[in-house]
């Protein structure tokens, strides 16, 4: 029994739900970079060469057997994603940056610290 219960209190810590909520957002993100590749830059940016290679898609193109089209299409995913994360990472971390570059404003001391206030100051005169 002691062995669910540290299970449970495994899974249920922040870091393990984060990196869950991370890897299904990773899934969806890794679907609409495929879908740009193959459906919009293949298309407009690759059609001379495909022509050329007389192949349909990316996908398609082999060299003696070897499918390297899906290999170029693999990279081409990966380093569109790697840099869309780039920007992610960057823009976060200037959203951080201001935040601790902004000066934080000394509270303003409550009304029972300003009658103590007057008070020493009465005191002194």
């Amino acid at each position: 029994m002691a062995m669910i219960k540290e299970f449970k209190e495994f899974v249920m810590r922040g870091n393990v739900i984060d990196l869950a909520i991370g890897v299904i957002i990773g899934g969806a993100f890794n679907k609409i970079v495929s879908s740009l590749i193959e459906d919009i830059i293949t298309p407009l940016m690759l059609k001379p060469v495909l022509e050329a290679a007389n192949v349909a898609t990316l996908q398609d193109y082999a060299w003696h057997g070897a499918k390297i089209g899906l290999f170029i299409s693999s990279v081409i995913t990966f380093i569109l994603t790697a840099f869309v994360l780039f920007l992610i990472i960057k823009g976060m971390n200037a959203a951080k940056r201001k935040q601790e570059a902004a000066p934080v404003a000394a509270p303003e001391p409550s009304t029972q610290e300003k009658l103590l206030m007057e008070i020493r100051d009465a005191l002194k005169k």
